[in-house]
């Protein structure tokens, strides 16, 4: 396989999912991290170069530009030879693909509602539409919490997804205090969070 090239955050929840699959697979000696720096008001010129819509993750591979993190990590797990993080059929496979779906759909809203209190001017926030985003969030919690028990065994993208979405809410809203409120998932991340990959791509303090 030719050379990668990762173009990342180390605060990004979407590239560290990435980063745990790389880590997971194998592949991430065989990846050139690359750290930017980009909001969605202040665009990277790197990374508008190989994603026309200015995020990340993007992974270069000759003559290639992957994005985003589902795509890249599915990727990923299509270029080696162990056990596969997204399982290829049955059950499995939809839990899987749910979970992430479920994962993904809570940082969508928690990124709307940090960027609306931290780049939006104070006097044209909207509180409203950081309560829906809010309940949103809420509502991904109850039912992983719910389904807690689906979450354990071994890594698959789904249960990498709902990791690094908690570690984004530990990350960017300390003070909601979601665990007091969901046990069985908190038992679960604090389990999960031992895992190797987990562990060295935790984000860095706020």
């Amino acid at each position: 396989m030719a050379r990668m090239k990762l173009y990342y955050s180390p605060s990004s929840p979407y590239a560290r999912k990435v980063r745990i699959v790389a880590i997971e697979t194998g592949l991430d000696k065989k990846i050139e991290m690359t750290n930017v720096a980009l909001t969605p008001v202040a665009a990277n010129a790197d990374v508008d170069k190989h994603n026309p819509i200015g995020k990340i993750p993007v992974l270069s591979v000759k003559g290639m530009d992957l994005f985003d993190s589902p795509v890249i990590c599915e990727y990923l797990d299509s270029h080696h030879k162990g056990r596969r993080l997204f399982p290829r059929k049955g059950r499995e496979r939809w839990v899987a693909l749910r979970q992430q779906a479920m994962a993904d759909g809570l940082l969508d809203a928690a990124l709307l509602v940090r960027y609306e209190g931290a780049l939006r001017p104070e006097d044209k926030r909207w509180s409203d539409w950081s309560e829906g985003q809010m309940k949103k969030i809420d509502g991904v919690l109850a039912q992983l919490d719910a389904e807690a028990k689906a979450l354990k065994g071994k890594l698959t993208v789904g249960t990498i997804s709902v990791a690094c979405a908690l570690g984004y809410l530990d990350l960017r809203f300390a003070d909601m205090g979601w665990r007091e409120k969901y046990p069985r998932l908190a038992k679960w991340l604090a389990a999960v969070s031992k895992i190797p990959s987990i562990k060295a791509t935790a984000p860095p303090p706020a």
